[in-house]
């Protein structure tokens, strides 16, 4: 019988309950401890979960003996620094994307998680969605074909944050989403975007990508869109596939559609015969798993393993790195101005969860 493992959970803002909830729930583990620094947020969540005790200070729930693992939940700049007190702790860590702010940053907690023997897994919840899963068993099988190109909206009225502009907030699980389906990070990186309410932040970015092998992406994100939509495309050379994450009953859509295109010379001019097709749309069966639950089994998975099988430190590193090649082409509209001009989120000399 595999020992329980004692979880704590730093920042009890809007996910953090989330992740108490799912933890709470699972026999194989057991938490032990809540951090944040806002008294009113331990004391609500002490009268549903009275047996968890509420720390002030995350670092005296690091100082647990009985603490294996910890969920850090707290805003993005302070990530950073709480996954490195974590790890120097020899606690496991999962911790909500975006990893950091700097790829530098994510690479050091990737090394001293190494170093330390440590688990260093980064939340990019919709790796663990069941309806991603089957686009990417669909595409690993080959039988869309070779992927043209993926679209993704993100939009909804709000949550609107103040520590990172809508690219932080919501492209980064589309970045994560694209690299994931096709095993790769992008080779160039452009956007524009447009901060209204908040000067410096962003609350509306429009993102293309391009990945090896000539294969386009785009993502639309926003904070100010009258309708909520959480919308993936991908066009493959033989079939499309649509995943739409608010459409419960059938979130995966396979369209058997595809446009191939043949030179036809003619006497004075050549032209593009098109041959498209128009075929069914197929409706596979997707599980009802709570993504988050499926989450936090793989946490506790790769502790009992002694690695990550999804969404590892070095994978949110590289969501990290893209993120950075937005904000640069945001600030100067050069994808390529180098990483050094970029300071639009400078970290706070002792970030405190909240």
């Amino acid at each position: 019988m595999q020992p329980t493992i004692h979880i704590g959970v730093i920042g009890c803002g809007y996910w953090g309950p989330n992740h108490l909830r799912i933890f709470a729930q699972l026999k194989e583990c057991q938490v032990v401890g809540l951090a944040d620094s806002k008294p009113e947020r331990l004391a609500s969540l002490a009268e549903r979960f009275p047996q968890v005790r509420g720390y002030l200070d995350y670092r005296e729930l690091l100082a647990d003996p009985r603490l294996d693992a910890v969920v850090i939940a707290t805003p993005t700049r302070s990530h950073a620094v709480v996954v490195e007190d974590a790890l120097r702790a020899g606690k496991h860590v999962l911790c909500e994307k975006p990893l950091c702010l700097d790829p530098l940053e994510g690479e050091s907690l990737v090394a001293l998680a190494r170093n330390q023997g440590l688990i260093l897994m980064v939340g990019h919840i919709f790796l663990f969605n069941a309806g991603i899963l089957k686009v990417k068993e669909l595409i690993n099988s080959g039988e869309i074909g070779h992927v043209r190109y993926l679209a993704a909206v993100r939009t909804n009225l709000g949550p609107v944050r103040s520590d990172v502009n809508a690219a932080f907030d919501l492209a980064s699980h589309d970045i994560a989403v694209f690299n994931w389906l096709l095993d790769a990070e992008p080779i160039e990186v452009c956007a524009m975007g447009a901060a209204f309410l908040q000067p410096g932040i962003e609350d509306v970015a429009i993102i293309t990508l391009r990945y090896p092998g000539n294969r386009l992406a785009s993502i639309q994100c926003s904070w100010l869109d009258p309708r909520k939509v959480r919308l993936l495309t991908v066009v493959g050379s033989q079939k499309m596939i649509t995943w739409d994450d608010l459409a419960l009953a059938n979130p995966v859509a396979i369209y058997e559609k595809s446009v191939t295109a043949e030179p036809e010379v003619k006497d004075y001019a050549e032209f593009l015969k098109l041959s498209i097709v128009d075929g069914d749309v197929r409706l596979p069966r997707i599980p009802a798993d709570e993504p988050l639950k499926v989450q936090a089994l793989s946490f506790l998975r790769a502790m009992a393993q002694g690695r990550v099988e999804r969404a590892g430190g070095e994978f949110g590193v590289g969501v990290v790195r893209v993120l950075q090649q937005i904000e640069q082409s945001l600030a100067t509209g050069d994808p390529h101005a180098p990483a050094a001009t970029r300071a639009r989120h400078p970290h706070p000399p002792s970030p405190i969860p909240a």
